[in-house]
Parts: structure tokens; C-alpha cells; sequence
């Protein structure tokens, strides 16, 4: 009994000291997921001819396609079709890869923010002079951000589990220390468990602070 608590005790520092590159990859990817898919939604809340077009494609497929065989074709397939990508190592193609994927999901939940934005404020806005990129960046945008904060949230913390995926590029992240450890020592139970716990702490922090976010955004528009 004394022999496994040592095992998990040891187990959880080594596994646990992995955790801020899982951290790294989610908060690499979300950042630029954020930027494409606001692009993307904008695109096509304004239907801009042939982008938008470009745009539903790139939306339709990414969300189509399991994540990991976009992850493969990502790090094993693109340096095939362009040599310059032959240099890229495993945990650039992982933000890569997690970032095209969930700004099609994040260009949805962007859309559909916007859209909840009354029309009426942006042609107010027209009408008393001010341009369409300052309404969008001083009234629109500010409101949307808010509307999609909720639904923003619920991507990150599935962002946080989706990085358990790259340890199929070799990246020696949480997950594949885990298995290492696992494989070594035969003990798959306990040491699943505890990337489990981890797991489960990850994303109680993350909930935790994205709750705080939320509501001190929120407060200027309480009652």
C-alpha cells in the first residue's frame, strides 16, 4: 500500500511538471483561433463577396474533420505538398493545427454574437457619421465580445483537453508522460488517474477564471 501511494505521490509531480506546456499549446492556439475566427465571422456577417464563399468552405471543412487527422495532415502531410514546412517541428504544428480548427467553431459562435447585436445600432451609428470601422470597434464589437463570451469559454476548456492529442506528433506533453509512465512501470490505472485529476484541476482553474472574466465584463451592464 505504502509502495503505491509513493508511486502516485511520484507519479504527479512528474506528470504534473508537464502541465504548462498543455497551458502553452491551449493559450497559443485560442489566441490566434480568436483572431481568424472573428476574421471569418466578419466576413461572412458582411458578406463579402468570394471571401465569404472561401470562408463558409473553410468553416464547413474544418468542422467536418476529426481533429486528429487534421493534426496528421497538418505535421505529415504539408511538408509533401510545400518544402518550407519540412522544418516545422511537432509543437508548431500542433498550434498550427488546434488553431485552424477551433477558429471554424469560434467563427460560428462569432457570427451569431454579431447577428445578436441589433442592426438598428450600426445604422445609427452610419447615420450620425460614424464610420463602420468605429461602429464595429467602439459599439458592436464590445457587445458581441460579451454575448460570445459564454460559448468562447466552453471552446477553451475543450481546447485545454483537445492538447492530449499532440502527444500522436511527439510532443511530450501531459498525456504522453502519462503513457510513458504508464508503459514503464504497469501501473495504468493509477497513473490515468492521476492525469485525470489533473485534467479535472486544469480545467476547474481555467472555468474559475473565465467565470471571473465573465462576470466582471458583465458588470458594467447590471442593473
Amino acid at each position: 500500500m505504502s509502495s503505491n501511494l509513493i508511486y502516485i505521490k511520484d507519479s504527479f509531480v512528474s506528470i504534473i511538471e508537464y502541465t504548462p506546456l498543455d497551458v502553452s499549446i491551449a493559450v497559443a492556439s485560442m489566441f490566434f483561433a480568436v483572431l481568424l475566427g472573428l476574421l471569418i465571422a466578419l466576413i461572412r456577417n458582411n458578406k463579402v463577396p468570394v471571401l465569404s464563399s472561401i470562408a463558409t468552405l473553410y468553416v464547413l471543412f474544418f468542422r467536418s474533420i476529426p481533429t486528429l487527422v487534421e493534426l496528421f495532415l497538418i505535421y505529415y502531410g504539408l511538408p509533401q505538398l510545400i518544402k518550407s514546412f519540412s522544418s516545422m517541428d511537432a509543437f508548431t504544428a500542433s498550434i498550427i493545427g488546434l488553431s485552424l480548427k477551433e477558429a471554424a467553431y469560434l467563427g460560428e459562435i462569432f457570427r451569431a454574437a454579431l447577428n445578436s447585436v441589433d442592426k438598428g445600432q450600426l445604422e445609427a451609428c452610419l447615420g450620425v457619421g460614424i464610420s463602420k470601422f468605429n461602429a464595429y470597434r467602439r459599439i458592436i464589437l464590445p457587445q458581441a465580445a460579451l454575448n460570445a463570451l459564454p460559448a468562447t469559454s466552453n471552446t477553451f476548456i475543450s481546447l485545454i483537453k483537445e492538447t492530449s492529442l499532440v502527444f500522436t506528433l511527439g510532443v511530450t506533453e501531459l498525456f504522453a508522460q502519462g503513457k510513458i509512465l504508464a508503459a514503464a512501470s504497469m501501473n495504468f490505472f493509477q497513473t490515468y488517474l492521476i492525469v485525470a485529476i489533473i485534467y479535472c484541476l486544469l480545467v476547474g482553474v481555467a472555468s474559475a477564471l473565465l467565470r471571473l472574466l465573465e462576470k466582471k465584463l458583465s458588470r458594467p451592464y447590471l442593473v
